[in-house]
């Protein structure tokens, strides 16, 4: 029985959809990162489902992904570290805060 592509698409669709509503919503920047991360991960689904249904012999969608969940730890071990310098300084995390480390 054939799976439909939708089967992996629609989910894929809310949870990006998710993510874009936190990353606009939020204030805190720990909740913003999770929901950047979210949206990638609903990205990285889109491309092992777009291999499998398009090309299924092949491995390039699988390999995309790899390498995109390995940017995303480095992106995100990156945004920690800002975070935690930005505690330091301000001694809050809300991006409203920010504006106190103009020059």
């Amino acid at each position: 029985m054939e799976q439909s592509v939708y089967f992996y698409i629609i989910p894929s669709i809310v949870m990006f959809c998710c993510g874009v509503y936190g990353f606009i919503t939020r204030k805190n920047m720990i909740a913003i990162l999770i929901s950047l991360e979210l949206m990638l991960n609903a990205v990285n689904i889109n491309f092992s489902v777009f291999n499998r249904f398009l090309f299924p012999d092949q491995m390039e969608g699988m390999f995309f992904a790899l390498f995109s969940i390995g940017i995303a730890a480095a992106e995100t071990a990156l945004a920690i570290a800002i975070i935690i310098n930005i505690y330091r300084e301000v001694k809050d995390i809300d991006i409203n805060e920010l504006t106190k480390m103009k020059f």
